[in-house]
């Protein structure tokens, strides 16, 4: 019976030595170490792949998309939340397993030396000194102990302060995105496309502007290349408003890159290039992040839907009534579709595990029915028609709903 006894108190030692090794190698790799974690059984990746897939299921009973999507939005900050407990339970839980290993060195007046009494009194000293609560109603009686005491707390501490100081570079690199992606809703519609980014830019200047605007959206991926490789959790973050997403704004200027390599003549070209190249870098090693290979594989096996012969036909036209210099040549179809398949299917391989749509390249006919977008809704007041229509209503201030085109606020 003593031998299996020192052997239960053994085997707990070893599990509690794992268990806090893994949690604190865990908590490094996702809050210190600046580059992509590495491993598969990964106490955070796990933590995601057994709560993001059951999150999926139950959100797609949803019947109503603004909710659907509200529900979606929960998940990102809610599971930051339940991560830092998961840490705090795996460390808490180490130490006390621990403690019990070393068969419980303390002096409990509330427990008798049961084995039971012993497991109970060392989870409760590990997690009083790891939320450093000091009670000292149980009293370490070895000098092994104290010092085991003496280092949970300091782990404690240490923990707080990583968490404290996480969560602002966290936010701060969310805004940094949406900030972006918000911009975009005046230069590419909501959601935004393509066509409706150059059909924007056909002005006097145009070109320059949307090389500028490019070259903007080049830093924007560097800045998402480092941000969301050294925390992928920030994938999970919704936009603000339904018709906008990280990965719908990326699609689509990696959309519009794609026509200004292979359809659409013009000086903005090279910059093209240069954002191209590091968009799609973004999206392929987000993919490898998440593990999505075999879907991105499936995507790129099938024929490409997003954008087929007529779509395409349609695209010609609206860049060709735009102004734009387009490609004469039969080929410029089959470039676009080889382009296209160096990103499209990193592009719906995480669509569909982060449950986010893709845009498409034109938008579709206009309800007269519906808001206009912001856009849309500035650029007719130098008609005197629409000019006179807000004279009429006493310039009342353009809406929320104006703003974000169709989409309302959550």
């Amino acid at each position: 019976m003593k031998a299996k006894v020192n052997g239960m108190h053994r085997f707990a030692l070893i599990l509690g030595f794992l268990t806090l090794t893994l949690a604190l190698l865990d908590a490094f790799q996702t809050i210190i170490l600046p580059r992509r974690p590495v491993g598969r059984f990964r106490i955070t990746r796990l933590f995601f792949l057994a709560t993001w897939t059951p999150w999926v299921r139950v959100a797609r009973l949803i019947q109503s998309s603004k909710a659907r999507d509200q529900f979606y939005s929960f998940y990102g900050p809610l599971s930051l939340l339940l991560l830092f407990i998961v840490w705090a339970t795996l460390l808490a839980g180490g130490y006390g397993l621990i403690f019990f290993g070393l068969h419980t060195p303390f002096s409990d007046p509330f427990h008798p030396g049961t084995l039971g009494g012993e497991l109970r009194t060392a989870l409760y000293v590990s997690g009083s000194t790891i939320f450093t609560l000091g009670l000292g109603d149980v009293v370490p009686a070895t000098l092994l102990a104290r010092a085991l005491v003496v280092l949970e707390a300091g782990t404690g501490l240490g923990f707080v302060a990583l968490v404290i100081g996480y969560v602002p570079v966290l936010y701060t690199a969310f805004s940094q995105r949406e900030i972006a992606v918000a911009l975009l809703d005046a230069r590419a519609g909501s959601p935004p496309t393509a066509s409706e980014l150059l059909v924007r830019h056909s002005f006097t200047g145009g070109n320059a502007a949307l090389i500028e605007l490019l070259a903007e959206w080049e830093r924007w991926c560097a800045t998402l290349l480092e941000t969301h490789i050294s925390y992928p959790l920030l994938c999970y973050y919704r936009s603000q408003h339904d018709n906008q997403s990280w990965l719908a704004a990326l699609t689509a200027i990696l959309d519009t890159c794609a026509l200004l390599i292979t359809t659409v003549e013009g000086p903005a070209t090279r910059q093209a290039q240069l954002t191209f190249a590091v968009g799609r870098h973004v999206l392929v090693d987000i993919v490898h992040v998440f593990r999505q290979e075999s879907m991105e594989i499936g995507f790129l096996q099938q024929p490409m839907q997003r954008l087929d012969d007529d779509e395409f036909a349609r695209l010609c036209e609206v860049l060709g009534g735009a102004g734009f210099a387009l490609c004469g040549d039969i080929e410029a179809h089959a470039r676009l579709q080889s382009i296209r398949r160096l990103y499209e299917p990193s592009a719906c391989a995480m669509g569909h595990f982060l449950a986010l749509g893709l845009p498409r390249w034109v938008p579709p006919p206009r309800d007269p029915s519906k808001r206009k977008d912001n856009w849309t809704t500035v650029a007719d007041l130098r008609t005197p028609s629409a000019l006179a229509d807000r004279l009429s209503t006493h310039l009342s201030p353009l809406s929320t709903a104006d703003h974000f085109g169709e989409d309302e606020r959550h």
